[in-house]
């Protein structure tokens, strides 16, 4: 070996790796996965470095002799993207793969300052050590190795910088998502349909996912899928990409989400009930298409207030807000419907949440199948330069949650960040994400505008500041835009008053 180091960082990842595992996936899964699970427990949920990181392991350990030749002869085709950060860096495991390709390999002159020759020697060697686990009694042998963490890269928080494609000088395209620097973690969408809006989704949660899933800090998600798209059984090979498996869909019309949206405020003074009943009062008010007076919105946090009272704080039902609700009517209007009754009680015979939490939201990743529903209706953890991000929510078709004075979505965007929470909201126009009740631009870190079918010209302004000449030459960059491709604001020319103020990105392909 000619080098004194190997270098591991960014070294691109093997095409087709997937398929090649797929035996190795299914017999650790016949070893973990047990036959039967409690309610709302599922199968392990392991990502593809772990048993990639497994046959690394196995094939280096293996004594036979290398050569260029075994090498060269791998004829998997070698990716532009590269393995995930963490793939070397858990339990500062890529120092152990380093020694091993060096005592491997030390008679062995190939070309280790390419990333792609390191990249062929990494997947000869997956495959050499697929193939000893497979062996009779090889998965027992080997299943039990994990290098113990080191207080190494494993136990911080993960560098979430999503590579979503490529710039146009064929860069690669990352959006930076949790270190100091940038303000906050919102992502806007906005792409007509045909656009590889889907696509870009996919390529978001696969990132998020693969960057964290094998950390001590995880990242889930919890997608509202207005299309059905993503929870289609069809698709279900999709959810392998997001390290998790068809369990994780839900579906609110066969059976009620495993969850109550009610907080609980057992042993919580009585002002922060008051509060979050003035809040959920806005809230359930909103879903009405008639006016609420300001007499039944009043009478609806009192309620709200008493349902808690009578349950000693714990988490209430829509069934206890309405017959709270109703006895603070007048005896000669409590059989009456007015608007309030009326969303109650439709809330109430739906039957979409359950009564009391079934599941943990916040520690999983779920899928909320919302298909074939009408279309009209903690503090993070920080170091010097990360911040711990917890949970994404998104959100696609995200204009049925725009049109009105939705709080709680406000809510979330304000404080999400130094909780550790973010958001992804989809939709197909750009006027979309700017409304009369919040701009919805102003708040978010990455704006991503793929192919529109027609153009807003406030909203560009508003977007990239800018007007004259290269308002026309933004637009013309949106309306030349190819399915896949998407253009976003570029902060350091904008901040410096140089070049262009946006940049143009090709999505990698995924789905």
């Amino acid at each position: 070996m000619n080098v004194s180091k190997v270098v591991l960082n960014g070294i691109p990842s093997i095409r087709g790796m997937h398929d090649q595992m797929q035996d190795v996936i299914n017999a650790l899964r016949r070893h973990i996965d047990l036959t039967d699970y409690s309610e709302g427990v599922g199968p392990v949920r392991m990502n593809m470095s772990i048993p990639l990181r497994l046959c690394l392991f196995a094939g280096l350990c293996d004594r036979s002799p290398r050569s260029v030749e075994d090498v060269m002869s791998f004829n998997l085709p070698v990716e532009s993207t590269p393995y995930p950060t963490t793939f070397f860096s858990k339990a500062d495991v890529g120092k152990l793969f380093e020694a091993l390709l060096k005592l491997r390999y030390n008679e062995v002159d190939g070309d280790w300052g390419s990333p792609r020759f390191i990249a062929r020697a990494i997947g000869r060697e997956i495959l050499r050590g697929r193939d000893i686990v497979l062996k009779e009694g090889g998965m027992e042998d080997w299943l039990l190795f994990e290098p113990k963490n080191n207080n190494g890269a494993s136990g911080d928080i993960p560098e979430l910088n999503l590579l979503i494609g490529q710039y146009e000088n064929g860069m690669p395209a990352y959006l930076d998502m949790n270190s100091r620097s940038i303000a906050n973690t919102q992502i806007l969408i906005a792409g007509t349909t045909g656009s590889g809006k889907s696509n870009l989704l996919a390529v978001l949660i696969n990132q998020i996912r693969e960057l964290s899933t094998d950390t001590h800090y995880p990242v889930n998600f919890l997608l509202f899928d207005y299309k059905g798209e993503f929870s289609d059984p069809q698709h279900e090979l999709w959810l392998q990409l997001f390290n998790t498996n068809y369990k994780a869909v839900l579906n609110p019309i066969e059976r009620p989400l495993p969850f109550t949206p009610f907080k609980d405020f057992t042993g919580k003074p009585i002002n922060e009930v008051n509060l979050y009943a003035t809040e959920l009062s806005s809230a359930l008010g909103s879903i009405s298409r008639t006016s609420i007076s300001a007499n039944m919105d009043s009478r609806l946090s009192t309620a709200i207030v008493n349902a808690y009272k009578d349950k000693k704080f714990r988490p209430v039902t829509f069934s206890e807000i309405l017959d709270s609700y109703r006895n603070l009517l007048p005896d000669k209007q409590q059989d009456k419907d007015d608007s309030i009754t009326s969303v109650l009680t439709q809330l109430v015979n739906n039957h979409i949440f359950e009564d009391e939490d079934k599941v943990d939201l916040l520690n999983n990743s779920y899928i909320i199948n919302l298909g074939r529903f009408p279309k009209d209706g903690a503090m993070a953890k920080t170091n010097e330069e990360r911040v711990e991000l917890r949970h994404f929510t998104i959100i696609d078709e995200a204009h049925y949650m725009l049109d009105f004075d939705n709080r709680p979505l406000r809510e979330l965007i304000a404080v999400g960040r130094n909780k550790g929470m973010s958001i992804i909201l989809a939709t197909q126009n750009m006027e979309s994400f700017k409304s009369k009740y919040f701009d919805f631009y102003a708040n978010a870190q990455y704006p991503l505008i793929m192919k529109q079918q027609q153009q807003n010209d406030s909203v560009i302004k508003d977007l990239f500041g800018v007007s004259g000449g290269i308002l026309l030459e933004i637009k013309q960059a949106i309306a030349g835009l190819q399915k896949g491709e998407l253009i976003t604001r570029d902060a350091a020319n904008m901040a410096l008053g140089i070049g262009k103020p946006w940049q143009k990105i090709k999505v990698t392909h995924l789905i």
